[in-house]
């Protein structure tokens, strides 16, 4: 048993030594982002700039006219490279009045939203006892999603509400739970049987999203 542990500590040891020397070692790596994506996140790019570390794509407001009335303007990797391997990255989020952003997770990361303007309503659900936490928002506040819950915003005020968005990974991920049950091929039958919803409701909402079968 000693020596299944000790053989368990020198495996541990050099499979994290060579990242711990590459964190020590290099101050950061653009993205290239001509190369795949990996688990590890993307190849280093040669030849890089002061642009690289600057985005300026969150200055401009999403276009919130569609059927969630909201818009997500992301700054991840693959918008701004100079996050890759840094376990950060941001967006913007902006909501018109009656818009919701619906029940998502991000699996790769948590998030941390400061409201800019207007009024949020916002709230998450534990996965170990589904308890709800939620509060409403104002400018100035900020409101923190752990990495892979489920959680919701959506405007509680009278005007357009906006904020701004960090995640701690540069590429969070993103899955809506209504476009993962109705905006794709899965058989109506199936969905039923997972949901308990009945047959017109499982088509209406296929209808309203775009899903088939």
């Amino acid at each position: 048993m000693a020596n299944a542990m000790l053989l368990a500590a020198v495996l541990v040891y050099f499979l994290v030594l060579p990242f711990s020397a590459l964190a020590l070692t290099q101050d950061f790596c653009v993205a290239d982002l001509a190369c795949p994506d990996t688990p590890a996140g993307y190849p280093c790019k040669k030849g890089v700039g002061p642009g690289d570390f600057y985005y300026h794509g969150l200055a401009t407001a999403g276009n919130t006219n569609n059927l969630i009335k909201a818009a997500v303007t992301p700054a991840f990797v693959g918008q701004f490279p100079g996050v890759n391997g840094l376990g950060i990255s941001a967006a913007r989020l902006d909501i018109a009045v009656g818009g919701v952003v619906p029940l998502h997770t991000h699996p790769a990361a948590s998030e941390l939203l400061f409201v800019t303007e207007g009024t949020i309503l916002a709230g998450f659900i534990s996965s170990s006892s589904n308890t709800v936490y939620t509060k409403t928002l104002y400018k100035g506040d900020i409101m923190v999603f752990p990495q892979g819950l489920l959680h919701y915003q959506y405007n509680g005020g009278s005007s357009p509400a906006v904020a701004l968005v960090a995640f701690s990974g540069p590429n969070p991920g993103l899955q809506i739970t209504d476009y993962a049950l109705f905006a794709n091929n899965l058989p109506s039958a199936v969905v039923e049987t997972v949901t308990f919803l009945d047959d017109a409701q499982v088509k209406k909402l296929k209808s309203v999203l775009g899903g088939t079968g």
